[in-house]
């Protein structure tokens, strides 16, 4: 598990060229990739087991990049909560909060490897599979979770939920068609 934590800890930079891709505020860029640390160390370590077994490190970082995006765009994340609304509080009080060092972000997204834009198409289709999927009825969604991401059979899904196997296999083959036809929008 330290290997994955490492692994982890060196590719940072990715995921705040992540960030930048939504905010070119450093410090929120900053903060955000912090509370993804505080979050992938406090994360089920099965669940980073499984995709680093699975994807490797560019599955990990892909993940982290989803943390990170949901974490800048949702309300209902914990940054939004534990930091951003605090922020907005004080910043109607105050004034706005604005502390870009444009000359720093300037030099920090000059060095942006090549690679890391092919990464990001691959993050998009990602992250587009995760909110199609997020957008299903609750129990296709749970029912195509368990069997693909955590790799049931569907004969060990039956058994597991009292389910019939044909009922699963019919609401799997319904969401694949309704994903296929969500993502092709």
């Amino acid at each position: 598990m330290t290997n994955i934590y490492k692994e982890l800890a060196d590719n940072i930079n990715k995921f705040r060229l992540y960030a930048f891709k939504f905010t070119r505020d450093k410090n929120v860029v900053d903060e955000v990739v912090q509370e993804l640390y505080l979050y992938l160390y406090q994360c089920n370590e099965e669940t980073l087991k499984r995709i680093y077994k699975t994807d490797g490190i560019k599955g990990l970082i892909g993940y982290g990049c989803i943390v990170i995006k949901r974490s800048l765009i949702s309300k209902k994340s914990q940054y939004y909560y534990k930091i951003n609304k605090y922020y907005e509080k004080i910043s109607s009080l105050e004034g706005s909060r604005n502390t870009q060092d444009r000359e720093r972000i300037k030099e920090f997204l000059e060095q942006q490897p090549a690679e890391y834009e092919e990464e990001e198409k691959k993050y998009e289709k990602l992250e587009r599979l995760h909110t199609a999927i997020d957008s299903l009825y609750w129990y296709d969604k749970e029912v195509f979770k368990l069997y693909y991401f955590e790799r049931h059979t569907l004969d060990s899904l039956a058994s597991k939920t009292n389910i019939s196997r044909n009922s699963l296999f019919n609401t799997i083959n319904k969401v694949r068609e309704e994903l296929k036809i969500i993502l092709k929008k």
